[in-house]
């Protein structure tokens, strides 16, 4: 395989994809603009360095990232590789020495023999066959090239993200369905009394916030103001905003709520929906304790926290072809939470994916997508399917997953249960199409 591939981005996503593409028999390019052009997040020019959390979560496959991780190794995963070397106790989740990590990843990287790392800023477009995985600081000069390609709607700068929680761990004993007026039955709705209404205010005024890194610049929009932001204005403020209760009439007292708390359908399926109006800054446990005080969401599982931050990410469904590349040039795969994925491995996994993907690509065979009752299926399906017009970044969870086909009430068995049929799809995914697993490399310090 003469033509050589070039991947852009060396956070997690770049070198898993470049690693992948090496072990595959491609000459790679890989490059990087640390440390010649440094971002405000970043400290160091180790590839992979961590800006934010040491911990990818849980490795458990009964949890959706724990099955996400599964599903990377049963490809071969530098990035999990590079995790177990630098692994720290966390009970059952893998959490890393950063520092560790990162060096682990950059030794593997840089050693390959295939792989040829560049530090220099990528200020165009990449001809031939190439990954873009720069992330959410992207330079603004490959922006701006991005934006050429994919048009002005294409690319985002500005997150603001409400929570989702999964359908049925809402108590359908108080929420009740209808739209404002009877128009439709599209919402979920959560009423409150008055003194509910007052007891969940001070506990959104008392809770703790994110102070948000200095490098984010968060341009609060009237249109997208976090919910504290909007109480802090007076404690009446969120019953005239997105908690108005106009034309909505709570069926088990035949009277209008003081407030209401409005869930809107996430996928088709109607296995997650997000608290309307509720993008907030809140840490996310204090996201849990105070919306728990929502009648009906006393037990709600959450399945995305809320949030509001910079991130640069890409209309995929609008602009990109399922496997993430723009119509015109297939050999161009995006990936990394330039796609619109939320999270270390998930940035890590598209990386992975767009490997497979332009591997296939490149000895003239069609892009092969996992199956949606898998977790990295289900979330690249999240991905081309999503509502253009209201496209948000999204983690792996269990409500973008195909439903089993008969129900399982208890959660932990449910969950199990999605795990072995997610595991069982993907390796037959990877047989059906010839999709072989690399060896990891043995790093020092790996502890499986």
């Amino acid at each position: 395989m003469s033509e050589p591939v070039t991947v852009v981005g060396g956070g997690l996503a770049g070198p898993e994809a470049a690693w992948s593409l090496a072990e595959r028999g491609h000459r790679v390019r890989l490059v990087e603009m640390r440390p010649e052009h440094g971002t405000p997040a970043h400290r160091t020019a180790l590839l992979g360095e961590l800006v934010c959390s040491n911990s990818f979560k849980s490795d458990e496959p009964a949890h959706a990232h724990g099955e996400l991780k599964r599903e990377m190794r049963a490809l071969g995963s530098l990035f999990l590789a590079c995790a177990e070397s630098a692994r720290v106790a966390a009970g059952s989740a893998l959490a890393v020495d950063r520092d560790r990590f990162a060096r682990a990843l950059t030794d593997a990287i840089e050693s390959h023999p295939r792989i040829e790392v560049v530090r220099s800023e990528q200020r165009e477009l990449p001809g031939g066959p190439a990954i873009l995985a720069t992330g959410p600081l992207t330079s603004d000069t490959l922006s701006e090239a991005i934006r050429g390609l994919l048009g002005d709607e294409g690319l985002a700068f500005f997150d603001a993200i409400a929570p989702i929680v999964a359908r049925d761990s809402v108590d359908e004993s108080v929420a009740f369905t209808a739209g404002r007026y009877g128009e439709s039955d599209d919402y979920l709705n959560c009423p409150m009394d008055r003194e509910a209404y007052e007891r969940f205010i001070d506990a959104l005024m008392a809770a703790d916030l994110y102070p948000g890194h200095d490098w984010e610049g968060i341009p609060y929009f009237e249109g997208c103001l976090p919910i504290e932001v909007m109480a802090a204005r007076g404690r009446e403020t969120l019953r005239f905003g997105p908690m108005k209760p106009i034309g909505l009439t709570d069926p088990r007292t035949g009277r209008r709520p003081h407030a209401v708390v409005q869930l809107r359908r996430e996928d088709r399926g109607g296995r997650m929906w997000n608290l309307v109006g509720f993008q907030t800054r809140l840490r996310h446990g204090e996201q849990g304790r105070v919306f728990r005080l929502i009648p009906g969401l006393e037990r709600a599982e959450f399945l995305r926290w809320g949030g509001i931050h910079r991130n640069c990410y890409l209309n995929f469904p609008a602009r990109l072809t399922p496997w993430g590349s723009p119509p015109d040039r297939p050999g161009l795969v995006f990936a990394g939470q330039l796609t619109g994925v939320e999270g270390y491995v998930e940035s890590a996994a598209s990386g992975l994916l767009a490997a497979v993907t332009l591997d296939r690509l490149m000895r003239g065979l069609e892009p092969a997508l996992p199956p949606a009752t898998t977790m990295l299926g289900a979330l690249m399906r999240h991905l081309r399917e999503a509502d253009p017009a209201d496209f948000q970044p999204m983690n792996s969870n269990w409500g973008l997953v195909d439903a089993l086909a008969e129900r399982v009430r208890d959660r932990r068995a449910r969950r199990e249960a999605l795990a072995e049929r997610a595991i069982t799809d993907f390796r037959a995914w990877m047989e059906t199409h010839g999709i072989s697993r690399l060896r990891a490399p043995v790093l020092a310090g790996a502890t499986g």
